[in-house]
């Protein structure tokens, strides 16, 4: 992550989202620190937790990928990231009805979440 977000800032990107009626920086914001605080709890390079267009973050202990496609890799979109991250909803619901697709052994996150901004 390029620039670290305060808890002050991510908190009101949240409430933001959470208004129905967000700002034009408050969803990649939100996702942009949650992204952050599950790389501050789970730091490692092993698997890759990635939210387009707004972020990508390295979880997890383990092998370091550096180089191609990591063979660990999550992708979510901005709206069930939020809802998984802060428990609104459960990650296997979501990766069954395709909303959170996982490939590698280690790309069920779940045990990490929720996240507690």
């Amino acid at each position: 992550m390029a620039r670290r977000i305060s808890t002050e800032d991510g908190r009101a990107a949240l409430a933001g989202v959470a208004s129905g009626d967000p700002g034009r920086t408050d969803l990649p914001t939100a996702v942009r620190y949650l992204l952050q605080l599950l790389a501050e709890k789970a730091p490692g390079h092993t698997v890759e937790m990635r939210v387009p267009p707004f972020g990508a973050v390295q979880v997890l202990e383990g092998p370091r990928h550096t180089r191609g496609t990591p063979p660990n890799v999550v992708e979510t979109d901005p709206m069930t990231w939020i809802s998984v991250a802060l428990g609104d909803e459960q990650w296997a619901d979501a990766a069954a009805e395709g909303r959170i697709r996982a490939s590698g052994v280690r790309s069920d996150l779940s045990d990490l979440l929720p996240l507690r901004p």
